[in-house]
């Protein structure tokens, strides 16, 4: 230990440029240092303690990254809020994850407030990037603050929130390690090595996907830490995308299959006018890639592409781009420290080629879903854990998923529950039932599909539908509103009261190769 992590590595070489913002500002570490440390200085101040939460609901780009570093080696949780929530949701997570001060900025500053509002956070610890009525700008937190290293630094970390098919979402917490933030910090760098990733060097990643993911912010983090330079998207464009990384020579990304369609769907010239050469580590996950996308990517790109499924709460697989070629539609093998098992519904294990839930564990990582004991318990088998997903092992231990948890859609790479979508309308006067799930959507891998039982002497109709989805406006965040409606006289439900879903998802799901 001891020649990785940020702190370290900018201390060390403050001119190196640690981070460029969407718009091309380029952030030198030694700056990026000194406004988190300063940070930390203003929060302390305000009186944030080891264990405390902050949140964030900031676009991609540097003041994240500030907020990110701050939190890190100050002991504290970050949450980074998805700024497509409305204000009650937004609300929700800032109370939620006790919050000792949540940053706006103002490109966000309408949902925010109302989020702030919601949430019960005294005005005072409420912050603003830019300039928004009834928050206090960052500057009286970092003014007059000294630049040098805090005291006591202690190793904070992320805390994520993930939707549970309560529709409610859930902080996943781990506890602190109570060691040094650059010692932590070079310990989360073995994610990377596993893919072969170097440190230091003349490397790039490039941020795709907004950094309130999960694995945005892992991948993004850990690369910082390994001493890469951060190049920002604002909004992910197919061509931009290659500009890039021709222009700052790119080495690693993150991205989702999605991604690839709308690269692959550019105009073959188009294509071939970019020197990629400088790829080497081009990671994929979130969303099963069809067969032929990943072969016609590998066909263009070459072997630097990497696949691995994992899940927030830790533990995971990966497929090198050998393996796939070996095994396609792989989704890999374990993680050295991370052990997959595969059981029936008796949660006895299955044999090798036999579908069943897929559960994981990782070595040394314990985690729970912040005031929810039940659901941590639930998704537990001794030390392993399970998000839901239906696969199976091959002989040589290579995984291939067959079907998400039956209920969540994956739309884009973003996980999406549908209880939280049917809560919503069913509080419609005009509906008496209502079904959400996934159908294909060839762009997105999946769209949002309601299915509704209308209320007794409402006739069904398109006008019905569009008021059914603007009911949702300023209550549930664009990208969970269904693209369509059907209506049916009576929705399939067991004598229990338990919706047989799948009577309705199955149709649309024919002649797929896997429902997922």
């Amino acid at each position: 230990m001891g020649t990785l992590g940020f702190w370290r590595l900018a201390a060390a070489d403050p001119a190196w440029v640690a981070a460029v913002d969407p718009d091309g500002t380029e952030h030198r570490a030694g700056d990026l240092l000194a406004r988190a440390n300063r940070l930390v200085h203003g929060l302390r101040d305000l009186g944030l303690r080891p264990g405390d939460g902050v949140c964030g609901l900031v676009p991609n780009g540097s003041d994240g990254l500030v907020l990110y570093l701050a939190a890190l080696q100050a002991g504290w949780y970050y949450t980074p809020i998805n700024w497509h929530l409305t204000g009650p949701e937004i609300g929700y997570i800032v109370a939620d994850s006790e919050a000792g001060a949540f940053f706006v900025d103002e490109r966000h500053a309408e949902e925010g407030m109302r989020g702030a509002a919601a949430s019960g956070i005294a005005p005072e610890r409420v912050f603003a990037f830019g300039r928004i009525e009834g928050a206090r700008p960052v500057s009286d937190l970092t003014d007059g603050r000294p630049d040098t290293a805090p005291a006591d630094r202690t190793a904070g970390a992320t805390m994520h929130y993930t939707s549970g098919t309560t529709g409610r979402p859930k902080g996943v917490r781990r506890p602190l390690s109570g060691l040094d933030p650059d010692d932590a910090a070079e310990l989360m760098t073995f994610l990377l090595t596993l893919f072969g990733v170097t440190p230091r060097g003349e490397n790039a990643h490039l941020v795709t996907s907004p950094n309130y993911h999960t694995a945005v912010t892992q991948f993004g983090g850990t690369a910082l830490h390994m001493g890469h330079t951060l190049v920002h998207m604002d909004r992910w464009d197919a061509e931009e995308t290659l500009r890039l990384c021709e222009r700052y020579r790119v080495t690693s990304s993150h991205m989702v299959p999605t991604h690839f369609k709308r690269l692959l769907a550019l105009p073959a010239g188009t294509r071939a006018k970019y020197d990629l050469s400088s790829l080497r580590w081009m990671i994929h996950a979130a969303a099963p890639c069809p067969v032929p996308v990943k072969w016609a990517m590998l066909e263009w790109w070459g072997d630097c592409i990497y696949e691995y499924y994992a899940a927030t709460e830790g533990g995971g697989t990966i497929a090198t781009p050998e393996g796939w070629r070996r095994y396609p539609g792989t989704v890999g093998t374990a993680w050295p420290i991370s052990e997959l098992l595969i059981v029936d519904e008796d949660l006895e294990p299955v044999p090798a080629g036999t579908p069943g839930t897929v559960y994981m564990k990782m070595a040394g990582v314990a985690f729970e879903y912040k005031g929810d004991p039940a659901k941590t318990a639930a998704n537990r088998l001794r030390d392993h854990f399970t998000v839901g997903d239906i696969g199976y092992l091959n002989e040589e231990g290579f995984l291939f998923l067959c079907d998400r948890k039956a209920d969540m859609i994956i739309s884009g790479g973003t996980n999406i529950y549908p209880a939280e979508i049917e809560n919503e309308l069913m509080v419609h006067p005009k509906v008496a039932d209502v079904a959400v799930f996934g159908i294909p959507d060839d762009e997105w891998g999946e769209q949002i599909k309601a299915v509704v039982e209308p209320a007794p002497g409402v006739p069904p109709s398109p006008e019905l539908a569009a008021e059914l989805v603007e009911s949702l406006r300023g209550r549930l965040a664009r990208m969970k509103w269904p693209r369509s409606v059907d209506f049916i006289e009576e929705m399939p439900r067991e004598p229990n009261g338990k919706l047989l879903k799948r009577k309705l998802r199955d149709p649309y799901w024919e002649g797929r190769e896997r429902a997922i």
